[in-house]
């Protein structure tokens, strides 16, 4: 089987596996992150056959929405590519990028490094910033009803592991604790470049939104 048949195959499988998933980790995310891993590999050193697939098969079992089981979208990633009949080196390489992509509240120390995971890695992070990582934000906070915004709850940094999954904090707080700290954690020189615009717009949304809390504007 050819290499665009694997990625055509690999859409569709997707497509199905998550046509039921949360708003801000369903098929469209990995289309986003497809598409910006897609942009950001013309300009790096890299094979685009595992960039895409890593970027395909990245959130297809979220670990959050499989009670912080970190193992199954790995195994789910296996599975579906050895039925692709795709080389081992290849799966190994897409399973790593999976297992490592992840932010877990940026003391986690990744096992495993490749100009492949870098790629997919800010494309993802790109995903989490801006506009839609605004809107995706919230969505989630809406989806796990947390409060929007609490003065009194002062943001946590430098979580543990743990403290980061196991945090039910205002969605506020979730810029200050992930999402504004990504422009400084990208790898590529396309993904800081475009994370730089990204990140600004997110600092005048929030003084928006300080502002109009406080019946400024």
């Amino acid at each position: 089987m050819n290499k665009q048949q694997i990625i055509l195959n690999t859409e569709a499988f997707v497509k199905d596996t998550l046509k039921n998933a949360e708003g801000g980790h369903d098929w469209f995310h990995i289309l986003r992150v497809w598409s910006n891993a897609k942009l950001i590999a013309k300009n790096e050193n890299v094979d685009e056959f595992i960039v895409e697939l890593g970027a395909l098969l990245h959130d297809i079992a979220d670990s959050k929405f499989y009670n912080g089981d970190e193992t199954i979208g790995p195994k789910m990633a296996r599975s579906f590519l050895e039925n692709e009949k795709v080389d081992n080196a290849v799966i190994a390489h897409v399973e790593n990028i999976i297992s490592n992509i992840s932010y877990k509240g940026g003391n986690f120390h990744q096992t495993f490094q490749s100009p492949e995971l870098d790629v997919v890695q800010d494309a993802d992070r790109l995903d989490a910033i801006g506009a839609v990582g605004i809107a995706r934000c919230f969505n989630y906070g809406g989806f796990k009803n947390r409060p929007l915004y609490n003065p009194e709850i002062s943001p946590k940094l430098n979580q543990t592991k743990e403290e980061y999954k196991n945090s039910e904090a205002p969605t506020i707080n979730h810029f200050y604790e992930k999402l504004l700290l990504l422009k400084d954690k990208m790898n590529t020189k396309t993904g800081k470049k475009i994370a730089e615009n990204r990140h600004n717009y997110m600092e005048t949304f929030l003084q928006q939104f300080y502002n109009e809390w406080e019946g400024k504007l």
